[in-house]
């Protein structure tokens, strides 16, 4: 229940109004030093269908790049990185998980080492990168699973190689996607769990056992489940059932329209329901113009005019989504997947859970003041006000 006794708005530094995503109720939220202080019933004599909807803000784990900026070309300079937050915030992130795919020892060090020392800098929006996501090189050599990492980069786990990466990072790497089909994935697992890095199953052939035995060594979702697979899978025993049917996995999907069909996405979200989240999985392209590309991820890829993008000889293998995670929450919106709070939570609340991020209490007192304002025109949801630690980082028109 929100508070009704009144009090005077000069006492607090900011506040915004709007409609609570979940209960639909008008609301004043009140913020003080970068959290939500307090959380009030709007007394207003306004239509509240003026009033947008308040929400949490939009956490992304797995993000390749956009509007042109690739997080897999050589380390970006510090303005790139400036510019990359800043287009982002306008699609409602207030945090994510630079992705970092498949690669030489040598390049992935570059990478990083460099990569850091830009980081270590506060620049405008910096609070938004919360650590790289690394997906790969420990995956399947399999065509299909693979999808589109480099075969000649990939190989088995090694501890004391994650560690050396782990260092030049600034210990930045929060997120490794591996497959546990190798013979040394599960001692691996364990001792990267142990240092605080999340493990996502992806990219994989394993079998059900050696899935389950992930599991019980430290893994905790599935890297965009129902992508990186072989086209064509045994009807009744494959590794997909097998992460569905796992309680304790959690699973992140790229809900674009291209990466995985309707009634896939349903059948995720009937079985997993909360433990299902979004990632936009976009790459470099997103946000560009339909046409071939040149691409570190995939080399040459094509970029539709409905924004699927795949390989350039292969229109069934993906390389990234070119959409954004609002799109996504739209996604599942339109197609009567979920309701439209449902749909947030997967693109906020759940994954800044899984990652044991304070934003997980969404829109509460005491939780950081990391919001969004959206409002839907016509079926499309857009991004009104973008909010970081009670600091306005993006206002549309």
């Amino acid at each position: 229940m929100y508070k009704q006794k009144r009090e005077e708005a000069s006492e607090i530094s900011n506040q915004i109004e709007g409609i609570h995503y979940k209960t639909n109720e008008p609301i004043n939220v009140y913020i003080e030093n970068g959290k939500i202080k307090e959380i009030k019933k709007l007394y207003s004599n306004r239509n509240t269908k003026e009033l947008d909807i308040i929400a949490p803000g939009l956490i992304d784990l797995q993000i390749n790049g956009f509007k042109g900026i690739d997080f897999n070309n050589d380390p970006l300079k510090l303005i790139e990185w400036e510019t990359v937050t800043k287009e982002l915030s306008k699609h409602g992130l207030t945090s994510f998980y630079p992705t970092i795919i498949t690669n030489s020892f040598e390049n992935l060090q570059k990478i990083f080492q460099l990569n850091y020392e830009y980081l270590s800098k506060r620049f405008e929006n910096s609070n938004l990168i919360q650590g790289f996501h690394l997906e790969g090189p420990y995956i399947s050599k399999e065509d299909g699973p693979r999808g589109a990492h480099n075969i000649n980069y990939v190989r088995s786990p090694n501890l004391i190689e994650f560690k050396k990466l782990q260092e030049t990072s600034g210990n930045l790497i929060k997120i490794l996607t591996i497959s546990p089909e190798w013979s040394t994935s599960n001692d691996f697992i364990k001792e990267v769990t142990k240092t605080g890095t999340k493990i996502a199953l992806g990219h994989t052939s394993a079998s059900e056992n050696q899935i389950n035995q992930a599991i019980q060594s430290g893994a905790l979702f599935s890297t965009h489940l129902g992508n990186g697979t072989h086209t064509t899978l045994p009807r009744h025993n494959n590794y997909l059932w097998d992460q569905l049917a796992a309680e304790e996995l959690s699973a992140s999907v790229v809900a674009d329209g291209h990466h995985l069909p309707l009634n896939l996405l349903k059948i995720f979200n009937k079985v997993k329901k909360e433990k299902m989240f979004l990632v936009s999985d976009s790459v470099a392209l997103a946000g560009l113009e339909p046409g071939e590309y040149e691409t570190f991820v995939g080399g040459k890829v094509r970029l539709t005019h409905e924004r699927k993008l795949h390989l350039h000889d292969n229109s069934n293998i993906l390389a990234g989504s070119a959409k954004s995670l609002i799109e996504g929450v739209s996604h599942l919106v339109n197609n009567h997947i979920c309701s439209l709070a449902e749909a947030l939570d997967k693109a906020s609340v759940i994954p800044a859970s899984i990652m044991n991020l304070p934003q997980k209490y969404g829109v509460t007192e005491g939780s950081p003041a990391d919001l969004i304002q959206i409002r839907d025109v016509n079926g499309i949801i857009q991004i009104t006000k973008t909010i970081k630690k009670g600091q306005v980082i993006y206002e549309g028109s």
